[in-house]
């Protein structure tokens, strides 16, 4: 799993709103000002007439990109830009996304009506349908904003504002500091812009099961506890203020004043506003039901319906064909289990096979920091072993650092299994493989040495970090992404792992298997939780009888699904339509197939929806005839 801040996943995080701007304010009291915007977009074309098509399309799509990046002041953090919005928050109002979207259709009927499509390049024209595709799927979304939730226990905005806290603003002199005070004292603007979401939510209806609201809650109530809340240990964020200040070449006096003004902030409209927000949290808990899915919900079919489209990029494909689908690879994946566990002569059933991976002991490393360290530097060996084998396998690879992290004690309650994130485009951070070891009885040894792959090499860094870098391709291509090619090439990525030669232990090759069938499984518990009314219970009971994920770990995925529909369709969809085009290429060019070809056509066009990989992957068959 991927979790980049970024332009696609900021607009996650806002649900389904764009990245639009935190106005300026000096009272901490008023919601930011809206950027007023017509309905005609305000890209204007070079009219050089020595100036070609693609050099014009290249300037309009960077201006649209450096105008959605100067309105979202986090996605400014992430790309390691310092402007006069680095003190600000995202705005996260309704309103903002109605002014978003007027820009995306003013931006689409531009593109049409302005760019000879003809006249483009083959690459200005993949470009040019991506923009497409991107704006489009941007609108769909639009009708469904209110249908994502705002309280949920997987990346909500109002759970990432001290990550980004932590991960996105450096200081390295005082008006950074000064800009840290800015965004703890804006905290109260944005999570009322959330509550007033939430609030309406709750009216409508559309609300998490019951079970989200403790993690939900218990995440909040750490979030306002310690120092200075209280006589504890310092909170997560005062920890972070403490440290970048102390840090700080300044005079003493300086840094003391500093200090009281995030200690003043924190204990006034930091807690203010996430008391705000809890409370909400709240009243909706006191609504809601023992269903989980979104089948309940006001047009909840048609919502998940949009989250298919959203996230596998395939119009074509029905919650019916996608459950069926995972059945059948269900059964074809534990027939490759049945050779296993024959090969290590385990004298009974699968899933009494199941129990026993899950039970030994030889699978775990101690639940102590000690083997929380000693489980990390596996992780780097595993890494490492790939950088020995890479180049027989591919060409192009980042040059971007990358680096193995447990996940923050204080975000490991809502925290998924493990995750990536992207490196900054300045280079100042690395990308992260990141692995929740909260505790060390649900993270098994075996299936972790494929996660590794997937998250890390030759997975989410070979693909996130190298797009960031790839010349040639627009910013907006940069720095976004589709959950099929992204999520797909990771778990693609855990199969061509074993063909570079590693999980030479049987038990590995297993654990790779099981996060295949994981992700095979997840293709018929998702539809049947939001199509098929399935209940939490059941949807973890399947987990556990065809696959030998723990029961933690069972738990942990079934609930992510509930929050975030559709999202977790993606990974087998596209490895699944990367494989398929990579045996068509294999078929139709025979000896003149090479992998590391292959792969370059996969990656150096970075993330782009599968029907366009396919349309990439028939060219350089073409191509490699045709020479």
């Amino acid at each position: 799993m991927t979790q980049r801040k970024s332009f696609l996943l900021v607009s996650t995080l806002l649900g389904a709103t764009a990245l639009t701007a935190c106005g300026q304010t000096n009272d901490a009291n008023t919601p930011p000002p809206i950027e007023t915007v017509t309905t005609d977009s305000d890209i204007e074309a070079p009219a050089q007439p020595d100036v070609s098509e693609d050099q014009r399309l290249e300037a309009f799509f960077d201006a649209v990109f450096e105008r959605e990046v100067a309105l979202s002041p986090i996605f400014e953090a992430q790309l390691g830009r310092k402007t006069d919005n680095y003190g600000q928050w995202d705005d996260a109002s309704d309103a903002a996304a109605l002014l978003e979207n007027e820009r995306r259709a003013a931006d689409l009927a531009k593109l049409d009506s302005e760019y000879d499509y003809t006249a483009l390049s083959p690459a200005s024209q993949v470009s040019y349908d991506i923009f497409v595709y991107d704006t489009e799927q941007s609108m769909r979304n639009f009708e469904f904003r209110g249908n994502q939730y705002v309280a949920h226990h997987t990346d909500s905005y109002a759970l990432y504002l001290p990550v980004a806290l932590q991960n996105l603003h450096g200081v390295d002199n005082l008006e950074d500091a000064q800009a840290y005070v800015s965004r703890l004292q804006g905290a109260e603007n944005v999570l009322a812009q959330l509550t007033d979401r939430l609030r309406a939510q709750t009216v409508n209806g559309i609300l998490p099961p019951e079970f989200v609201y403790s993690k939900i809650l218990t995440d909040l109530t750490n979030l306002v506890s310690g120092a200075p809340f209280d006589d504890g240990e310092p909170s997560a964020v005062f920890a972070d203020f403490t440290a970048k200040i102390d840090a700080l070449d300044i005079g003493e006096s300086e840094k003391q004043s500093l200090l009281s003004q995030g200690v003043e902030a924190l204990t006034g409209p930091w807690k203010r506003g996430y008391d705000m927000f809890a409370e909400a949290v709240r009243e909706a808990e006191e609504k809601a039901d023992g269903n989980d899915g979104v089948w309940e919900h006001p047009n909840g079919e048609a919502y998940y319906a949009n989250r298919i489209a959203n996230y596998a990029t395939m119009d074509n494909l029905t919650a019916d064909e996608i459950h069926e689908l995972g059945l059948r690879e269900v059964a074809r994946i534990q027939d490759e289990m049945e050779e296993i566990k024959q090969q290590v002569s385990f004298d009974g059933s699968l899933v009494e096979f199941f129990e026993f991976i899950r039970n030994d002991p030889n699978n775990y490393f101690p639940n102590t920091d000690e083997g929380r360290e000693a489980f990390l530097e596996r992780q780097r060996n595993l890494i490492a072993g790939v950088y020995e084998k890479v180049d027989t396998f591919f060409n192009l690879l980042p040059k971007a650092e990358l680096e193995v992290r447990r996940v923050e004690p204080f975000r490991e309650n809502t925290a998924g299994i493990a995750f990536y994130n992207s490196p900054s485009a300045d280079g100042s951070r690395p990308g992260i493989y990141y692995t929740n070891l909260k505790d060390m009885t649900a993270v098994q040894k075996y299936v972790h040495t494929a996660i590794a792959y997937h998250e890390s090499a030759p997975g989410h860094h070979f693909q996130l970090a190298l797009q960031q870098e790839m010349e040639g391709l627009p910013a907006f291509r940069k720095y976004g992404g589709y959950g099929a090619y992204i999520e797909g090439w990771a778990l693609y990525a855990e199969r061509v792992a074993k063909e570079m030669g590693f999980y030479e232990d049987p038990y590995e090759d297993l654990g790779r298997l099981q996060n295949e069938i994981w992700r095979a499984v997840r293709l018929v518990v998702d539809t049947g939780l939001h199509t098929k009314q399935w209940t939490r219970q059941q949807g973890i009971n399947y987990f556990l009888q065809n696959t030998p994920l723990s029961i933690g770990d069972a738990t942990t995925e079934i609930e992510r699904y509930i929050a975030r529909p559709g999202q977790a369709l993606s990974y087998k969809i596209g490895m699944l339509k990367i494989q398929e085009l990579r045996a068509k290429a294999e078929a139709e060019l025979g000896e003149k197939f090479d992998i590391r070809e292959y792969h370059d056509v996969v990656l150096q066009n970075g993330s782009v929806p599968l029907p366009i990989l396919e349309r990439l992957v028939d060219q350089y068959i073409a191509s490699k005839n045709d020479g």
